[in-house]
């Protein structure tokens, strides 16, 4: 666990799983149109991650939270950053940084991730943590059908970006 400037970022928790819901609608709704809109309604959105089991160490969820509560979330799976999403009332405050960097802390030997090819701002974002764009995709293999690009964070045991 981790806090700084009264923000703490910690393992979630079972009581978690639904702020975590409600970040994850609240962002995608905000990052249209640079990130198509989520397929899922919010109801499906909260049967997901309520249904996550935090035990079984496949998912890795983290959160990170202040005075108004839960503000952000990321999750790993093996060496994949499957989410990162900040409340849109709180991005700017170096909140999805600090997570990042929680990140390639857990994964020393590097990550990788899906990102959008529409969604701008958040590739500018990861390329500024020293991720790199490797492969670009059509969206066949995600759910939206949009067009992604797999960046990569090499760590700094494996001669790419520290």
């Amino acid at each position: 666990m981790t806090a700084t400037d009264g923000l703490t970022i910690r393992p979630a928790t079972a009581e978690d799983l639904a702020p975590i819901a409600e970040v994850f609608i609240a962002s995608r709704a905000a990052a249209a149109p640079a990130m198509p809109p989520s397929i899922h309604p919010p109801h499906e959105v909260h049967a997901f991650y309520g249904a996550l089991d935090l035990l079984a160490g496949e998912r890795e969820p983290w959160v990170a939270e202040d005075e108004r509560g839960i503000v952000a979330f990321t999750e790993l799976k093996g060496d994949w950053l499957d989410d990162l999403y900040v409340l849109p009332e709180a991005q700017g405050e170096g909140i999805g940084s600090a997570l990042l960097d929680l990140v390639k802390t857990l994964r020393p030997g590097g990550f990788s991730l899906w990102v959008f090819e529409t969604n701008t701002p958040a590739r500018e974002f990861y390329a500024r943590h020293g991720l790199v764009e490797r492969e670009l995709t059509d969206g066949s293999g995600n759910e939206e059908k949009a067009p992604d690009i797999r960046m990569e964070w090499r760590g700094s045991g494996v001669g790419g970006s520290a």
